[in-house]
């Protein structure tokens, strides 16, 4: 199958984006509570599917989780604590950019979890997750799958975009000489964790875009009915010919200009050259 072109792409996410305000108008009406774990390798495109779903969305309604290590206090707790904290309220989605599976992927593979650690966290998951969903969680568990090619190919892509290069850390390097102990660890987890209460689905992201359409769409079809009406503002005509601004004590700034800022920093640059 051919990769999808950006413009192909854009296409078929308009209805989706759609379809992705109705969800967020139904959970607001309903009270629903929403939870969607994005896993998957470095580079295979959680950060892209995430800003997909949340791009539309109120961020006071759709929250993105994206925790960094745990501190010093939080190492001490239960696992599962400082996920929980970030669990909906009702009418809110999360979105979680990795998760409590954290321990059962990168924290494995690179060694930052005992094989004991490991161990517990695969038999308390299954438990800790039907509670979840007895409670009237929905909770939405995605891998996204890509190949050790693709993986190669975006991580040199961080390497020459500087405004990706933010990306990269150490562990990326290591991961590369850790495909298939990653391979043998994802395995292990959906052994213990694909139940019928909270059953995990693979997406194939070796073409992004195409795997953030199939994401969607899947997460879209497997929710309730959504069907709610909208709501409709109507605006009275104003009733006097529009104000404009006016200032006393500040002004705006100058509004910038490219051609200007060119002439400025060449002139700065002629000022201070490099290494001055």
């Amino acid at each position: 199958m051919k990769r999808l072109k950006k413009k192909k792409f854009t296409e078929h996410y308009k209805p989706l984006e759609e379809e992705l305000v109705a969800m967020a108008r139904w959970a607001a009406k309903t009270g629903a509570r929403i939870v969607v774990l994005f896993e998957g390798r470095d580079t295979a495109g959680k950060g892209g599917s995430i800003q997909a779903i949340a791009g539309p969305l109120n961020p006071r309604q759709c929250h993105v989780v994206a925790l960094p290590k745990p501190g010093d206090a939080e190492q001490t707790q239960w696992y599962f604590q400082r996920y929980i904290a970030h669990l909906p309220s009702a009418g809110e989605i999360v979105l979680f950019d990795r998760s409590w599976y954290n321990r059962a992927g990168v924290e494995q593979v690179m060694g930052f979890a005992t094989s004991k650690q490991v161990a517990a966290f695969l038999k308390a998951t299954p438990a800790f997750e039907k509670l979840l969903t007895d409670d009237g969680i929905l909770l939405f568990k995605y891998w996204l799958c890509s190949d050790q090619e693709q993986q190669e190919e975006r991580f040199q892509e961080r390497v020459d975009d500087p405004l990706k290069r933010w990306k990269l850390s150490p562990i990326d390097t290591a991961a590369r000489q850790k495909y298939d102990e990653y391979t043998a660890a994802r395995a292990a987890m959906l052994a213990a964790t694909h139940t019928k209460s909270a059953p995990w689905t693979l997406v194939d992201f070796n073409d992004q875009r195409r795997g953030r359409l199939t994401l969607i769409r899947d997460l879209l079809d497997r929710l309730p009915e959504m069907t709610v009406a909208e709501e409709l503002f109507e605006f009275p005509p104003l009733g006097h010919e529009p104000s404009v601004e006016h200032y006393t004590a500040l002004e705006p700034i100058p509004l910038y200009h490219p051609s200007k800022q060119a002439k400025d920093d060449k002139e700065d640059q002629a000022k201070h050259p490099p290494g001055a």
